[in-house]
């Protein structure tokens, strides 16, 4: 009987440490999620703002060291536009951004919006923000990146090949040479240009005077970089554009919360802390001979 009532108790805990291994991911997501909120209101405490970030990282949710889920961390356009809508007109706003880009219609909704907001709007790019998170960038009042954080060329794609590409390449052929695919494709490019460079100078002409506005449109669509190029701060002010590099400590350790996917996570080890500069090693002076 003493074995039974022993080997049931034994029974109940495998079964309460099944249940605990099957719902601790759960459990971990919702303290992770916590703690970024945490951090969250430590950043709009201490600025006096709201804050809204808007993050695209794959993470992994496992199970004894296995995945068993994946997906993207994001903040959508509906739910950005309606944390704008709930933000009083007095009341600043701090966007974070992390993002290879997107669909523009969702980008552009964003940044009109942004630039509807009456108070001051800062964009915060500790990593990245490329195609659709550079039109954000370009909508706020200012613009804060860490020293090697990068924004990314505006031109629009058609198809598979960039809108310049085909102007500039169209430009060069005879048109009675041109079959009609190539025409339509000419057509669009044209006119994703056109609308696009419309976009980016009606975004800055809420925080720019003209000259400026005109001069930063035709950088960021004409096509001067790829889609993938990663534009340096260094570049970005010698094209004429405000950027400053002083990112809150509080937006670095955020980012930090969010694990990147362990299956694409690079081999780097380091130890997580700050170093000093080393103090300056006393020269070695020679031992006085006897006299």
């Amino acid at each position: 009987m003493h074995w039974d009532k022993f080997g049931e108790m034994l029974t109940n805990l495998l079964w309460v440490w099944i249940v605990f291994l099957i719902l601790q991911p759960a459990m971990k997501q919702n303290m992770l999620a916590a703690a970024r909120t945490g951090w969250l209101r430590k950043l709009e405490r201490k600025r006096e703002s709201r804050v809204i970030a808007l993050v695209h990282r794959r993470e992994s949710v496992s199970l004894l060291g296995i995945p068993i889920l994946q997906f993207i961390d994001i903040e959508d356009s509906e739910a950005i536009l309606r944390a704008i809508r709930m933000t009083g007109d007095d009341v600043p706003i701090d966007l974070i951004l992390h993002t290879p880009g997107g669909v523009s219609l969702a980008a552009e909704q964003i940044a009109r919006a942004i630039c509807r907001h009456k108070s001051k709007v800062t964009v915060f790019v500790p990593h990245y923000a490329m195609s659709g998170g550079t039109l954000l960038a370009l909508a706020a009042n200012e613009v804060v990146m860490s020293r090697d954080a990068v924004l990314g060329a505006l031109d629009p794609m058609v198809g598979q090949y960039p809108a310049a590409s085909i102007m500039s390449v169209a430009g060069q052929k005879n048109f009675d040479d041109m079959s009609d695919s190539t025409f339509i494709l000419l057509d669009q490019a044209r006119k994703s240009t056109e609308q696009m460079n419309s976009t980016v100078r009606f975004l800055l002409s809420h925080r720019h005077d003209e000259p400026m506005v005109e001069q930063l449109a035709s950088v960021f669509t004409s096509g001067n970089w790829t889609q993938d190029y990663p534009i340096s701060v260094d570049e970005l002010k010698e094209v004429g554009m405000a950027v400053n590099c002083d990112m809150p400590v509080e937006v670095l350790q955020f980012m930090a919360m969010f694990p990147q996917d362990v299956g694409r996570r690079p081999s780097v080890d380091f130890i997580p802390a700050p170093y000093p500069p080393a103090s300056p090693v006393p020269p070695v002076l020679p031992a006085p001979r006897d006299s």
